[in-house]
């Protein structure tokens, strides 16, 4: 048994096949792979390898009831093959390169959803059965294999003529022509211009033929592994003098144009490729790519995993990331002294943003606020309270006998008489 019978376990329908599922806008559903190097050139698979990275590290969480164990699944293996971070990885960078991701359901032996498989088809065609729209897939190695359209996720962009598999990457074609072209005219420069070559007049020789012996024979003599890297020039040959060459690379104009063609396509930028984005750029990063792929591969693995009822009752599988690791350390500081204090984020979630350990005696999960603050709803009642309490005090102090000045004067007299007396 291999890994394909392993993982795909359910047997092939049995069911007659007609024809291909007829799609609402007539396209014919026929997804083949295009081996056209976008995986191949150097700085496209950086593009690919920066945006499939970052989306290694979103974390994956099961919203409503766990009722399939599945945020287990998700947290160790989602399949025998892969950890979550790879799984999350590979559908990455079949969604990149391909523009569409296909998410097998891995099935056991009473047809019970026990993982997910980023698959990588070499051609996939979606058939009818009985009405019923199914994904046949073929790999590379010949094998095949089908399953209900509705049990897998579908993860894609550039939709346009299919309603369910993205465009391939011809657009992109022409560029990677350019950058291959530009790499090639760069190591033929290099080569050229560490090539020694010379141009001399020789006399007494009218034939071809001794033309191209003496040739041959110099350049056996002078530039050979035995020629000891001094070259010689007999007496009959004047006029000696070595050619110049100087490498000749594509204008750094028309690199930076490349590049920059090619950083469109992906939605990548320099700082991305060389990890040093954070901050607000890295949220527009995040926004603008990262996002829109964690959202779509959320949803294809919410309905590829629950039915309508348990989706309604707000089951649900969303990845996403942490975008406050990714802040400068002033923007952290300030994000944790003003979350905090409101209420809105405990000491644990603090920590997650510093990148340190939780606090495990249970005071880690505590909201903690400043007392000056109040509801706003309470305001009212706070007010009332406060003229309550005004109302109060004033009575309190209108209640205390007032002190007579007469008696006041009358003490302070016969103070003064004890005084004389005496």
């Amino acid at each position: 048994m291999g890994a394909f019978d392993f993982l795909f376990k359910r047997p092939k329908p049995k069911a007659q096949v007609n024809g291909y599922f007829q799609m609402l806008d007539g396209y014919t559903p026929i997804f083949t792979s295009y081996d056209g190097g976008v995986y191949e050139m150097e700085l496209t698979r950086s593009c690919i390898h920066a945006f499939a990275n970052h989306c290694s590290k979103l974390l994956p969480s099961v919203q409503g009831a766990d009722l399939h164990k599945i945020q287990p699944l998700l947290d160790g293996r989602p399949n025998p093959f892969m950890t979550s971070a790879q799984f999350a990885y590979k559908a990455a960078t079949i969604y990149e390169a391909k523009n569409t991701c296909f998410i097998i359901p891995v099935l056991d032996e009473l047809d019970r959803l026990v993982g997910y498989y980023p698959a990588n088809p070499a051609q996939t065609e979606i058939v009818d059965v009985k009405g019923e729209p199914w994904l046949r897939y073929r790999f590379k190695n010949g094998k095949w294999a089908a399953i209900e359209l509705a049990r897998c996720g579908v993860v894609s962009k550039y939709l346009y003529n299919s309603d369910i598999i993205g465009e391939n990457n011809q657009a992109l074609l022409p560029t990677l022509q350019l950058l291959n072209t530009q790499n090639q005219g760069i190591a033929e420069g290099i080569k050229n211009s560490a090539s020694f070559r010379f141009m001399a007049t020789i006399g007494n020789l009218t034939k071809k033929e001794d033309m191209k012996k003496e040739r041959k024979s110099w350049v056996d003599d002078n530039l050979g592994p035995d020629a000891g890297g001094l070259a010689l020039f007999p007496h009959n040959y004047t006029n000696v003098q070595q050619i110049q060459s100087t490498a000749k690379i594509v204008d750094p104009e028309q690199m930076n144009l490349i590049q920059t063609r090619v950083l469109n396509y992906f939605g990548c930028n320099e700082d991305v490729l060389q990890n040093k984005v954070n901050g607000d750029a890295w949220a527009a990063y995040y926004e603008g790519k990262i996002e829109p792929f964690a959202l779509q591969l959320s949803q294809a693995m919410t309905v590829m995993t629950y039915t309508e009822q348990e989706r309604k009752r707000g089951n649900a599988i969303v990845w996403s990331a942490n975008r406050l690791q990714y802040m400068t350390n002033t923007n952290k500081l300030q994000v944790s002294s003003q979350m905090f204090d409101r209420g809105l984020m405990s000491t644990n979630m603090i920590m997650d943003i510093w990148n340190l350990p939780h606090i495990t005696d249970g005071t880690g999960d505590k909201r903690y606020i400043r007392k000056e603050y109040i509801e706003i709803t309470q305001l009212d009642q706070v007010a009332k309270l406060q003229a309550e309490l005004q109302a109060a005090q004033a009575a309190l102090n209108a209640s205390k006998p007032t002190p007579d000045p007469d008696d006041k004067e009358e003490n302070h007299d016969t103070g003064n008489q004890e005084q004389t007396e005496e």
